[in-house]
């Protein structure tokens, strides 16, 4: 079974993936008439996990409505002592280091993982273990807010896969990691 650590999230085109304030509402600035996902629902169809933090966890369950996710979500925190009651048949909270947390997903069978949330794509690549990115830029500029991406050890290579452009000014782009 190959193992692979995908990330799929949008970003301002200053690299934002939240306002200053922690807001999203600039997500929706480019109209949307016909509702469109984006290639969410393709992408999500071929995810055998989902690995968010703590804090993404928290903004996605102040969403209400309908649990957004087909497959099980794995919740990395070192602070939340358990998942509230209204969504424990829909996530579990793991505990530990990358490494320990890949390795308790990974007994339980799940090999494709959907990386989300700012601090828990950071510590994947920190930890060199992101092998794709496709990243959404909205044509908006924030001028800070939480950052994208963070300082790493080394330099990371990747290879341009695909780009799309969507609802006529949100460019997709899909990269793939280099491996020697």
């Amino acid at each position: 079974m190959e193992k692979r650590n995908v990330v799929y999230i949008a970003k301002s085109l200053d690299g934002y993936i939240a306002d200053k304030d922690g807001g999203l509402d600039w997500l929706h600035t480019i109209p949307n008439p016909d509702n469109s996902d984006m290639g969410f629902m393709d992408f999500i169809s071929q995810i055998d996990a989902l690995v968010m933090g703590r804090n993404t966890f928290e903004v996605v369950c102040g969403f209400g409505g309908e649990w957004p996710y087909p497959c099980p979500v794995f919740v990395i925190s070192n602070s939340l002592q358990e998942i509230p009651e209204a969504y424990k048949a829909k996530a579990e909270l793991v505990k530990g280091s990358v490494s320990e947390v890949l390795a308790h997903i990974h007994s339980k069978g799940h090999s494709k993982l959907y990386i989300d949330g700012g601090k828990t794509i950071q510590s994947f690549l920190k930890e060199d273990l992101i092998d794709d990115l496709i990243i959404s830029t909205i044509p908006v500029l924030l001028g800070g807010g939480a950052s994208l991406f963070g300082e790493l050890p080394q330099t990371l290579a990747f290879e341009h896969v695909d780009s799309k452009v969507l609802l006529g000014q949100i460019t997709q782009d899909h990269y793939k990691r280099k491996r020697d």
